[in-house]
């Protein structure tokens, strides 16, 4: 028996380019729109035996609007940026342009005072190794980063990968497998 994991991509809390690092600000108009819009083809995912989601108020707003009920995990949080939490990625770089490019070129490097790359893609794998083996799916509603954290693990890819996935909000991938053993499962396309 494998174990199923649908993970989807919080709706939006600001304009693409205006993404905070670590943000926590609640969703906007345009994400509400979002969620009503794509809520037909996500509802279904509430049927999920376990409905987790980011602590964070767009995850948790997300999840609800979509009928989700989940549990806010904290091992779901988003990266812990330190000193950068609150700046966008133009914001750094404009005050301190060789730390995100060692930030940039090194899943180990932590100029922020946060944590590095590498120990957010290993903490996010270690919540997924440690999902209850169930009949049935669970479903966690999480940050775009989250989402791509959980992919480069699954993938066993390496952690430079994570700068080449593009999450969109509302965006979902399924995960199936155990432990240490896992799949992407693309899903067919409604007909």
């Amino acid at each position: 028996m494998s174990v199923r994991v649908s993970l989807v991509a919080a709706a939006r809390s600001s304009s693409l380019l205006a993404e905070r690092f670590d943000d926590d600000r609640p969703l906007d108009q345009a994400g509400w729109h979002e969620v009503q819009l794509a809520a037909q083809a996500l509802v279904p995912l509430g049927a999920a035996e376990l409905r987790y989601c980011s602590p964070t108020a767009r995850s948790r707003a997300t999840g609800e609007a979509l009928g989700y009920a989940p549990m806010a995990q904290p091992a779901l949080r988003d990266c812990d940026m330190g000193r950068w939490r609150g700046l966008t990625l133009s914001d750094v770089a404009a005050r301190e342009p060789a730390a995100v490019d060692a930030w940039l070129a090194d899943p180990r490097s932590a100029p922020h005072g946060g944590e590095p790359l590498l120990a957010f893609i290993t903490r996010i794998g270690g919540w997924l190794d440690t999902r209850p083996v169930c009949e049935g799916s669970i479903v966690a509603v999480a940050e775009p980063a989250v989402v791509r954290a959980a992919l480069v693990y699954a993938l066993g890819a390496p952690p430079s990968t994570y700068w080449n996935v593009d999450v969109r909000p509302l965006s979902t991938i399924t995960l199936a497998g155990l432990p240490g053993r896992w799949s992407l499962r693309l899903e067919a396309g409604p007909r």
